[in-house]
């Protein structure tokens, strides 16, 4: 009997070695995809809250976590951060909204911390300081009327590839598309929403990215998005990127410089505001895209540019009338300080005032709001429960540097464009809706860009399904706090069964 016995207990261990050994196989192999810098990437964190919004009490969950990436040899290529709200009880078909930052190189925490999550970073009574700026509850989170993920695109935030060589490899138009409607495909597939209605909003550069992921989702994951939110974007850069060399780029920039110069003397005029831009679309565009004019006419014309736009009249005349960026230093002619292009209303004292040219940081995009970095990686850790000892990048000036803009939208940022993305979405998707924000100080993606981009759509494909509104404010106008309100008010709507609209001209 014994001997039967130890016979059992042979052929037992036999047959459960096999097994033990997959067993530490498989963890051995999950353990080999996350080596190097993706084995700080904790496993997915999900936490309970509640956020009041009005009258009322909003029970979501939260889950700060990662989306894997694999090749076609099913080896781990890299990893995406995300972070996602959703409501308790809010149902299956309730809209899912991905939203990204822009760049290229920047990490969502702009938006989140900004703009839509449930909490925000409050920069104090006048909204410009980093050094004391702290977490608050929302009351305009976009929790309210859909559910959020915020994703970080590979480069930005804690998403990272599996070998450092091949991060380059997501730097360009086509394949960061592709990368971020992969990570929205296997976060829909993994929480069962595709019946939900989907959402894109994107900044500045990831308003591009919207139109290009919009397009990626359709054609590589089958997934078709209800509508996109554009929130100072760039969408044509051949009318950005030269306004200080053709007439119309400079045409369509004129309108901020006018906003920001009654901004700064806190006497902004709606009525003023649509002088210039018809003064930009007409006598401005004509005088500067013919030769120079002389005589009266010409000091006439440069001093209603200069009384428009704050900028002394001999630098408009020595510049014939293209700014460029001569506002940056003498606007007003306050020689000690700078303004920003992020909001040519924005000014701070200038570092080098014996300098002819602008120099050192910027004072929003490299000032306070940098701040949004070192408090997303705190709220994080000790709010959402995602702890890792990686440094989280909020802007990458290597991933900007190193972006490739080549394929559809062209060789470089100036040939960069996505009018025909837009076209084509627009026609072949009838319930596809376009909200495009900007906020009027913006030199950086002024909205005159997009208003042109807008009237020379096909008006069948415009007339109720795509909306421009202005704020009051620059490139990231919702550090203000009533123009943060106002936006979330519109957007609410957008969400609605009501079409967006355009504020009268």
């Amino acid at each position: 009997m014994r001997f039967r016995s130890a016979i059992l207990l042979v052929a037992l261990f036999a047959a459960i070695t096999p097994a033990l050994s997959n067993a530490q196989s498989s963890d051995a192999s999950q353990g080999a995809s996350r080596r190097g810098v993706l084995a700080l990437l904790p496993s997915d964190s999900v936490t309970e809250h509640q956020l009041t919004i009005g009258d009322k009490t909003i029970a979501y969950t939260a889950t700060a976590g990662t989306l894997d990436l694999f090749g076609q040899d099913g080896v781990q290529t890299g990893s995406i951060f995300y972070t996602a709200y959703v409501k308790k009880d809010g149902g299956p078909d309730r809209p899912l909204t991905f939203a990204f930052n822009g760049g290229p190189g920047a990490a969502s925490a702009f938006l989140h911390l900004g703009l839509v999550g449930p909490r925000i970073l409050d920069f104090g009574p006048k909204g410009d300081d980093g050094a004391n700026a702290r977490l608050v509850d929302n009351p305009q989170s976009w929790l309210d009327f859909t559910d959020l993920v915020l994703i970080d695109p590979i480069g930005t935030g804690w998403s990272r590839t599996a070998k450092a060589d091949d991060a380059s490899k997501y730097y360009s138009v086509n394949s960061d598309a592709e990368s971020v409607a992969k990570a929205i495909a296997l976060y829909v597939a993994h929480n069962n929403r595709s019946a939900s209605p989907k959402y894109l909003l994107g900044e500045s550069y990831g308003g591009f990215r919207a139109a290009k992921v919009a397009g990626a989702l359709k054609d590589s994951q089958g997934i078709i998005v209800s509508g996109a939110i554009m929130l100072s974007p760039l969408l044509e850069g051949q009318l950005m990127f030269n306004a200080d060399q053709f007439a119309l780029g400079a045409a369509l920039e004129l309108p901020s410089l006018a906003a920001a110069e009654m901004d700064r003397r806190n006497a902004f005029d709606d009525a003023k505001q649509r002088e210039a831009e018809r003064f930009a679309l007409g006598d401005y565009l004509t005088t500067l895209a013919g030769a120079p004019p002389s005589g009266e006419t010409a000091k006439a014309f440069y001093a209603k540019v200069a009384g428009m736009t704050g900028i002394p009249q001999d630098v408009v005349e020595k510049n014939r009338g293209f700014l460029g960026n001569a506002y940056r230093k003498t606007t007003d002619g306050q020689d000690d300080r700078v303004a920003s292009p992020y909001d040519a209303a924005f000014t701070t004292p200038d570092p080098y005032p014996e300098s002819a040219y602008e120099r050192g940081d910027d004072a929003i995009l490299d000032g306070f709001t940098r701040a949004y970095g070192g408090a997303f990686a705190d709220y994080a850790r000790n709010e959402l429960g995602f702890k890792t000892e990686m440094t989280y990048s909020l802007l990458d000036s290597d991933v900007n540097r190193q972006w490739e803009w080549g394929g559809r939208g062209g060789g470089s940022r100036l040939q960069a464009s996505v009018t025909d993305d837009m076209r084509e979405m627009l026609a072949s998707n009838p319930a596809f809706h376009l909200l495009i924000a900007h906020g009027y100080s913006d030199l950086v993606t002024p909205y005159g860009v997009s208003r042109y981009v807008i009237d020379h759509l096909p008006p069948a494909l415009v007339d109720g399904r795509v909306a421009l509104n202005v704020y009051r404010g620059g490139h990231m106008f919702y550090t203000r706090a009533e123009q943060r309100a106002a936006f979330t008010a519109d957007a609410k709507a957008f969400y609605g069964v009501r079409p967006p609209t355009s504020p009268a001209d």
